[in-house]
């Protein structure tokens, strides 16, 4: 299961800037075979932990998330860019390279003590994933979990995420 999706991530080297390897996933999302491999691993992690809530990062996330809330029996969850919900947010700032970004979620999305599981395509360096736990946390939810299908091992994300369970389906030592 994880070496045929794994062959079906496409590799992108010098993206976005020379000396990066760039893991493409799309590739393997557009494989159904790789596609229900992706999922019912991710099903299988996270099965038996009582989840209330999937919450899906921008934009890959949601690729995943959704289909994971439904086999979970569990609700699902957007974090989104600035700008992008209509309704009341609750944002989390968080540093990169040079400067900082935001993401934002409906502040009536979760309820207090909830049970929720973070969902994303890649784990890198952490930033995103980081900012959404914290953004959970300050909604009051219990963050059970941090699942990926692709982490970049040695970038530290998972470091980034400390007490957080992470789980992830393919790994990759360098850029």
């Amino acid at each position: 299961m994880q070496n045929y999706v794994e062959s079906k991530v496409r590799d992108i080297v010098d993206f976005p800037k020379k000396g990066i390897i760039f893991r493409d996933i799309t590739t393997a999302v557009k494989d159904a075979k790789a596609l229900k491999f992706m999922i019912d691993f991710l099903t299988e992690q996270y099965q038996d932990k009582k989840i209330d809530y999937v919450v899906g990062i921008e934009s890959r996330g949601f690729i995943f998330g959704a289909p994971l809330a439904y086999n979970l029996g569990a609700g699902f969850v957007v974090v989104r860019k600035p700008g992008k919900l209509p309704a009341e947010v609750i944002s989390q700032e968080y540093e990169l390279e040079y400067g900082t970004d935001k993401i934002e979620m409906h502040a009536d999305a979760i309820e207090k003590g909830k049970n929720v599981l973070v969902i994303d395509d890649l784990l890198a360096t952490g930033g995103t994933v980081d900012a959404a736990c914290k953004l959970l946390k300050k909604a009051g939810a219990n963050v059970v979990g941090a699942g990926f299908i692709i982490e970049l091992s040695d970038l530290g994300g998972r470091q980034k995420l400390d007490g957080i369970e992470v789980t992830s389906m393919i790994q990759y030592k360098g850029l």
